[in-house]
Order: C-alpha cells, then structure tokens, then sequence
C-alpha cells in the first residue's frame, strides 16, 4: 500500500489506527470483516472510499459515524479518542462533530426543504431558534434552493432533493461529513450538479469529506482516494485532482 502523504498525517481531523471489527466473537461463526485499517483524514480533505461490495465499506463508515463500535483498534475524532466513551458521549459526538449525507436522502415527506434542513437542530437541541432558522434559510441559499424552502421532497427532483440533504448535512457546520454513495441514484447530469456542490461547499467552508463511492469518475475528483479490498486498505493514494500522485 503506498504510505499516505505527510500532508496527510498531521494534522488529524480523524485519526483511524490498526481498526479491526469482527462480528459474533467467540462463536462458530466469528467473522472479520477490518484488518487492521489505519488511516487519517486533514481538515479540508475530500477524499473518496471506494472497493467492490463486500470490501467492509459500509461497516467502516458505520464505525466512522459513531453508529458501530470496532472491535480493536483506536479512532479519535480531534484528539479525543472514541473507543471508551458511553453511548450518550457517541451520540454527542456525532451530532456535533459529523454530518451524514445518504444515497436514499431521508428526507421527511410531510416536511418542506426548510423544515428537513433545521432537523439537526431540533435533534441536538430540542427546539429551532430564529438563528438556527436564519442558517438553515442561508443553507438553502447557499445550495441554491432559496426559491425552494416551502417545497416538499415530492415536489423536487432527485438532485434537488439531495442538495437539501447536503444543506441538512452542513447546516451545524460540522468539521466533517460523511457521504454514502451521494449520487447513487442519479443520473450523470444531476450526480455532477450534486457532486460540485459538495466540491464546493468543501471548498468554501473548509468541510472535510469523506465520499463512498462506486464511481471512478467521482473518485477521481477528490483530493485523495482510499481503496479497500477484502477489509484491509490496499491503496491511500492523492488523486489527480489534488495535483499529486501515488506516494511512495
């Protein structure tokens, strides 16, 4: 595996060493699904995860959103290592720290876009107030969607629908978000459309992403690309968008 870059090491915005999950331990049926992963990610880094189905992509990212815990191994988020703290300090951690965009966007039918992006706030804090209502109208805005607010999901198109979800996403304005096949489930056209945003939301606001992608094309576009293959990472290579090449 080529050795990440040292722009790539420190500092961490997620610091992942030697991850292992294993599910059922101790019975007949104990599996492996991590070996070992290692890797960090930058504050503004866009970088893609990508590997066949079954490579463990899914069960990293689960790990990675504080929604599974490893089986060995160390993951910090800023420093502050995840391992031994309860459920209610993971939780905690996730709505503060992470944001999550989805292939199926999970938006709320009965809600309109306004509504769904001020989710997060209602979420971690029980209640919107009229300057979190004030961000989540700026989101919108900033995704272009400000003549869309008062639309619900079933009035907007697949990659519209999506650009919410990135607004939801972004509104607490989390160091990082975690994206799972964003495009998956559009056309080439609005999986561009849809994939610029995040370009340059990262690049406006200094959002590190981290992309779960099938698409070579996508891949390519990010500033660095991490392959997994049987659930071991088999390359950590800077992507010709970043201007680089394979390390090492």
């Amino acid at each position: 595996m080529s050795a990440p870059p040292a722009a790539h090491r420190s500092p961490a915005l997620l610091e992942l060493t030697a991850v292992c999950k294993r599910y059922n331990v101790g019975q007949p049926n104990e599996a492996e699904v991590l070996h070992g992963v290692s890797f960090n990610i930058a504050p503004g880094e866009l970088v893609a995860l990508i590997g066949p189905s079954g490579s463990g992509k899914s069960t990293l990212l689960n790990i990675l959103g504080l929604l599974e815990r490893m089986t060995s191994g160390s993951y910090r988020i800023e420093g502050q290592e995840m391992v031994d703290i309860d459920d209610e300090a993971l939780t905690l951690q996730r709505r503060t720290k992470l944001g999550f965009v989805f292939q199926f966007h999970h938006l709320l039918p009965a809600f309109t876009a306004l509504e769904n992006v001020t989710l997060p706030a209602l979420m971690r804090e029980g209640r919107v107030t009229s300057r979190q209502l004030e961000r989540a109208r700026a989101m919108l805005d900033a995704v272009g969607l400000g003549h869309a607010m008062d639309k619900r999901p079933g009035e907007l198109s697949g990659g519209m629908q999506q650009r919410v979800a990135i607004a939801r996403a972004m509104v607490l304005e989390p160091p990082m978000v975690l994206a799972d096949e964003p495009t998956g489930n559009l056309d080439t056209a609005s999986s561009d459309e849809v994939f610029a945003l995040m370009r340059r939301m990262h690049a406006e606001r200094n959002t590190s992403f981290l992309v779960v992608t099938h698409d070579p094309r996508l891949a390519a576009r990010c500033d660095r690309v991490l392959e997994l293959v049987d659930g071991r990472l088999v390359r950590d290579q800077v992507s010709g968008a970043a201007g680089g090449s394979s390390a090492g």
